[in-house]
Formats: structure tokens, C-alpha cells, sequence
């Protein structure tokens, strides 16, 4: 088993006002050559989007952007005609493909938007692109691991070209759980959204990150209630 451990504090800044965001691996002005990526994870940005503000129309292209709304809401329109407006238990997908624009905007005039973002490197290129959002049922999610992004194609549930998973769990204070890696090879980038835990011995706090691989079997125990996302997905 190997593991790396990014701390909260470590993360790159960037404060333009209207957007403050946290950095896990190098992006935009923030570089950091020992934080590239993680496999075939590029992006996790934990972003604060102030109200009445937002991205414009911008272009993305061969890159797999999930969007996991943790506070307000995000309006999305892209050049696909797709317009949405995503909360908090909403997910979006976004296979960018051949090329797409998009905007993204707090949906309300006063109060901030909170959300991650994340990209990954997909497993085919140049594919048509593609978007969809589900609302999830956040019961599924207390003291288990809930799935909210797997391999695809497939006809129910959000899904990305590239062989990763994601799950989020909540757990009360006290719960002890196991995750399984979903494919031989894969790795895991573990990110606590909320609250502490304890992952193979080691303290995770309120978004602190860990990388884990050269394993099967992940074992965690929540040190107060949590929130966990858990990104199975390919180390090459």
C-alpha cells in the first residue's frame, strides 16, 4: 500500500473576488510540480462562487468535469442548448469531447455558491460531447457508501469514459466502513468534505485529501460525523 496526504492548509489559493478557490493540484495560476494530478485525476477545485457572479461562456475539450454542488446553486447553460440549474444533492457531468462552451453562474443574486469541481482525463478522445445531471437521494448515503458516478455507457445513472467511481458516504461519529477498489490497478483520492476521519491510521480533517493505491480494501472510521467523497479511478 502506498498513500500521500494533503493537508487543507496546503492547498493552492486563489482570491479574485468574486471567486475564492482552493487548489489540490496545480491549475491555472497555482503550479506546483509535485501536484499535477493523481492518476488520471487533473482537477479538484473547492470553489466559492459569490452571488451574482460566475463563469462566462468558456471552452473545455477531452476532459471528463464533474460537479458535486455542496451549497446554493449553480446555473449551467452550454453550447449543446442544455440550461440547468444544480443543488445541493445534485451531480452534473460534463464529457467535453470534441469541444463545448459553457457558463456558470450563481443562481441567486445575494447568497454564495459553494461546489467541487473536478476533471479527469478520459479513457477514449475526441467523443461527441455529452451532459447530464440526476438529483441523488441522500438517504443512500448515511453510514454506506453511495455510487454517483461510474464507467459507462449505461442506461441509468451519471457516467463518465474512463473507469472510475465515485462514492460519497455520510458517517455518524464512531462508524467504521470499507471500501472496496472497483478495478485491479485502480487508486483512490479520498477528499472529507465535512468532519474527521481516520484512514489506515492517518487523521483526515474538514478537506483534507489522501491518495491511496497498491491496495484492495480501504478502511476509515469516522473521529466525529462526516461527509467522505471517495474518486476510484486509474493511476495511468
Amino acid at each position: 500500500m502506498k498513500i500521500f496526504f494533503h493537508k487543507a492548509d496546503t492547498r493552492g489559493k486563489a482570491d479574485h473576488g468574486w471567486l475564492k478557490t482552493n487548489l489540490t493540484f496545480s491549475f491555472a495560476d497555482y503550479y506546483n510540480p509535485t501536484r499535477m494530478h493523481f492518476g488520471v485525476l487533473r482537477v479538484l477545485n473547492d470553489d466559492m462562487i459569490a452571488g451574482g457572479t460566475g463563469f462566462g461562456m468558456h471552452p473545455h475539450d477531452n476532459m471528463e468535469i464533474i460537479t458535486i454542488m455542496l451549497e446554493g446553486a449553480l446555473e449551467h447553460k452550454d453550447s449543446m442548448g442544455n440550461i440547468g440549474v444544480i443543488k445541493p444533492g445534485e451531480i452534473q457531468v460534463m464529457s467535453a469531447g470534441t469541444g463545448i462552451h459553457h457558463s456558470e453562474y450563481n443562481h441567486s443574486k445575494e447568497n454564495p455558491a459553494k461546489l467541487l469541481q473536478i476533471w479527469l482525463f478520459p479513457n477514449e478522445r475526441d467523443i461527441k460531447p455529452r451532459y447530464d445531471q440526476m438529483i441523488l437521494e441522500l438517504s443512500e448515503r448515511k453510514n454506506r457508501w453511495q455510487k454517483i458516478v461510474e464507467p459507462g455507457p449505461i442506461e441509468k445513472g451519471l457516467w463518465i469514459k474512463q473507469d472510475a467511481w465515485f462514492h460519497v458516504g455520510q458517517f455518524d461519529k464512531g462508524e467504521e466502513t470499507h471500501y472496496k477498489i472497483q478495478r485491479e490497478g485502480n487508486g483512490a483520492y479520498i477528499f472529507v468534505i465535512e468532519g474527521s476521519v481516520t484512514i489506515e491510521g492517518q487523521q483526515l480533517n474538514r478537506r483534507d485529501g489522501m491518495g491511496i493505491w497498491e491496495t484492495n480494501i480501504i478502511s476509515l472510521i469516522a473521529t466525529s460525523d462526516a461527509e467522505v467523497l471517495i474518486m476510484d479511478l486509474p493511476m495511468v
